[in-house]
């Protein structure tokens, strides 16, 4: 397409398109980056060239750009049906597929699975399904939900609730009511002097206790939402013996432990799923995102026994289940989700993310070392956070008004790699494809090296 095209393109998405998570004046002052094609793990745009992708998209482009084999699965499975419902007891062949295949890889830890289109409608769907469980269970009064600071959740009513960045509050009259916020359990930024992670997660552990307390104990208190490892709010790792305390907890309190893997699920921190990787096991788990690795709009809700087992016991009572989405179990949608998960395997690519991931991890803190700005690199597999502080001895942090990590990515957008900046956490994200190679690893830390030097000498 010609230059003189898409400056017209770029003129009519100003006049017709309302862009998520943007700036109204933005679009409409400076236009719009169209991306035009893809290949691996670079993108290209229309207007600044091709960019190695740090991020896969938004999270989620696991095997690369261009894979003309999902292409391929897509026509046929268009071809074949087009669309199904799954409504009033229907189904299609590539959701019940697709459905053994999840309950597979997460190894008998669930008892079935529900599709959807999102992460947020995803979350919402859990949230939604919590209710319903009390109420199955005469417990009319136990929908408080606890969800933690900096936490991200989606979009959606229930899920920008959960969420807890203030940002997706403010103007839209969230959150609902009912939800409870836990501390976030960031032991670099929070834990105090001479505090092991042990401690802090005794410590973190206590705090929710008397979250939990203070709302009326387990008469009044229905769930605990968590992300493995933080997406936007940070890529807050968790510390040690966190989880397998949380799930004490919660089971001390009859509380239903939810697992948002919407980012960490489908192979990204060198496991199929996260909590794998952290050795607990939750009651409900919401995914999305790795699971078409982004060709599709598709998310699956796993539902463990512990709920499960009350829906079928109650079922005859209840009646029909009145919740749904018109395009869950989309049969082109599973069939590129059992493409995507063969892919996967067959590449062996979820090794190949803990040996990766290793190399990158490593290479970040040989790199960065000497930084006087980079306080921390976390997070695991091809999954990690650059934590920006203004000062490492004493520890200091940046004023928001520094937008110290919004810098940083545009300084290593500069160097033609994407990565993101997350300002409320003074964070910079990687989440490159899994098929990304050593080289380009180098490249995508080379770029932040250089970012990094930039941003001291502007800040410091």
């Amino acid at each position: 397409m010609s230059v003189e095209n898409f400056a017209e393109l770029v003129e009519i998405n100003k006049k017709t398109i309302f862009h998520p998570a943007s700036s109204i004046s933005d679009v409409h002052n400076n236009g719009t980056t169209i991306f035009t094609g893809g290949q691996g793990a670079h993108i290209d745009t229309h207007n600044d060239g091709t960019f190695l992708d740090g991020m896969a998209g938004l999270w989620c482009t696991n095997i690369g750009y261009g894979r003309k084999e999902i292409g391929q699965t897509m026509l046929e499975a268009a071809e074949t049906i087009g669309y199904s419902q799954t409504f009033v007891s229907t189904s299609n062949t590539p959701q019940i597929k697709l459905a053994e295949k999840l309950l597979e890889l997460t190894k008998g830890v669930f008892s079935r699975v529900h599709f959807g289109s999102s992460g947020s409608d995803c979350n919402d769907t859990a949230y939604k399904l919590i209710r319903y469980y009390n109420n199955l269970r005469g417990k009319p009064n136990k929908k408080k939900i606890i969800a933690r600071v900096n936490a991200y959740h989606g979009t959606t009513l229930a899920a920008a609730s959960l969420t807890g960045i203030p940002s997706f509050h403010t103007a839209f009259d969230l959150p609902i009511e009912g939800i409870l916020r836990a501390p976030k359990p960031h032991y670099y930024v929070d834990g105090k002097e001479s505090e092991t992670e042990l401690a802090f997660t005794s410590r973190m552990m206590a705090e929710y206790e008397t979250i939990i307390k203070d709302a009326g104990g387990a008469e009044y208190v229905a769930a605990f939402f968590a992300e493995p490892i933080y997406g936007a709010g940070g890529v807050i790792t968790p510390p040690t013996g966190y989880f397998q305390a949380l799930r004490k907890l919660c089971d001390k309190y009859d509380i239903l432990l939810v697992a948002d893997e919407v980012i960490t699920g489908y192979g990204r921190t060198g496991e199929w799923f996260a909590h794998q990787t952290y050795d607990f096991v939750p009651d409900l788990m919401s995914s999305a995102k790795g699971i078409t690795s982004g060709y599709f709009p598709l998310s699956a809700l796993f539902i463990g026994p512990k709920m499960w087992d009350v829906l079928v016991e109650e079922a005859d009572k209840a009646g029909s289940f009145f919740h749904g989405f018109t395009y869950g179990g989309h049969p082109t949608g599973c069939a590129v989700a059992l493409t995507n998960l063969d892919i996967i395997e067959r590449e062996n690519l979820v090794s190949k993310v803990k040996e990766d991931g290793a190399y990158m991890h490593r290479e970040l803190r040989n790199r960065l070392q000497g930084s006087q700005i980079i306080g921390e690199v976390r997070g695991i597999g091809l999954l990690a956070g650059l934590q920006l502080v203004k000062s490492q001895a004493p520890k200091l942090f940046f004023e928001r008004e520094d937008k110290a990590a919004v810098l940083l990515s545009a300084a290593v957008k500069k160097n033609k790699v994407l990565l993101r900046g997350l300002p409320t956490a003074d964070t910079v994200a990687l989440s490159p494809s899994f098929i990304i190679s050593k080289p380009e690893i180098d490249q995508m830390i080379d770029a932040i090296v250089n970012g990094v030097e930039q941003v001291e000498n502007k800040l410091l």
